[in-house]
């Protein structure tokens, strides 16, 4: 073999070995297309949201981040997904609370166990509900639906996007604390026409997607189920400070990468995401859907995780809620 092409063979194994270490090496991450795994459909709050973030990754990281949607059982079958992809931080899952921490209690069985299959990132987003109610209702502040409710046992009834979402749980646990009986009445799609009308007492609904139809003065806004107010909506009270010390019923957007992802990986992945949400244009963004930041470490969002599991699936079995319903 002549040197020459001694030569071209050694720089040809140089090149070969340079390239596959810079995909298995974590400190060149990322230098190839990441996707983030949504389980719900597009135009979803996960999906508008997801996107924002992917959007502000591809252009820190120069590479593509795309969303890839995989709908199905309230975000189970996305999160199904994403645990069983490799774990090198090219495939991540953008999560909300329903798939991470309320469906272990839901589901007899899950393709994915929450704890175990992920290694979280940072609980990025936080957004409460609004207890809201119909204007004809002669109720003017929490306290006072709770004793209309009270005085009136299975008489009121309220609206919820469906079995076994944060906004049904949330209500469920809200009827436990404060020892009232009202009517579940789910729906699957817009659920604000009938409350407004008067056929539906009230709703629980996330803050995003109810807060205009309160400050219009379409639906009487008397609470929200944040522990502290959001700054988002100052001039509402909160259940908590309403008569319920405590009560906290919120939804949460968060990443999280397959678990046995290396920790420089994880780690890179929190440090970016927290110079992601300090972004002024992304808080902006943020604040106009409503949402709060919270930009948490991985060990803090594990915890939440775990004790959100354990506090849901407690009131999905005393409240005797099942995914069939």
């Amino acid at each position: 073999m002549s040197p020459t092409r001694d030569f071209l063979i050694a720089g040809v194994l140089t090149i070969v070995s340079a390239a596959v270490h810079a995909q298995v090496d974590p400190s060149g991450y990322p230098n190839k297309p990441v996707r983030m795994i949504v389980g719900f459909t597009p135009g979803s709050a996960t999906d508008v949201t997801a996107r924002l973030f992917a959007q502000r990754f591809s252009e820190l990281w120069g590479v593509g981040v795309t969303v890839e949607n995989i709908p199905g059982a309230g975000g189970t079958v996305g999160a199904a997904r994403a645990a069983k992809a490799p774990p090198d931080g090219y495939t991540l899952k953008y999560g909300a609370n329903g798939a991470m921490a309320i469906a272990p209690g839901l589901y007899n069985k899950l393709a994915y166990d929450p704890t175990r299959d992920f290694a979280p990132v940072s609980l990025l987003l936080s957004m409460g509900s609004i207890v809201a109610v119909n204007n004809d209702v002669p109720v003017k502040t929490f306290q006072q639906l709770i004793a209309l409710a009270r005085a009136q046992p299975g008489k009121l009834s309220y609206a919820s996007p469906g079995v076994g979402t944060p906004q049904h749980v949330g209500t469920e646990l809200l009827k436990i604390v404060a020892g009232v009986d009202i009517t579940h009445v789910p729906y699957k799609g817009a659920m604000f026409t009938d409350v407004i009308g008067g056929r539906v007492t009230m709703t629980v609904q996330n803050a995003a997607a109810i807060l205009p139809t309160v400050r219009d003065g379409r639906l009487r806004g008397l609470a929200q189920t944040a522990l502290k107010r959001s700054p988002n909506i100052p001039e509402l009270p909160t259940v908590a400070e309403s008569g319920l010390p405590g009560f906290e019923a919120v939804s949460w957007f968060g990443l999280l990468a397959p678990a046995g992802t290396p920790a420089v990986i994880v780690n890179k992945l929190h440090q970016d995401s927290l110079m992601v949400l300090a972004h002024p244009d992304m808080r902006a963004s943020l604040t106009k859907l409503g949402l709060d930041t919270v930009g948490n470490t991985p060990a803090e969002f594990a915890t939440i995780i775990k004790s959100d599991i354990a506090k849901w699936t407690k009131v999905i079995k005393e409240a005797g809620i099942t995914a069939s319903d």
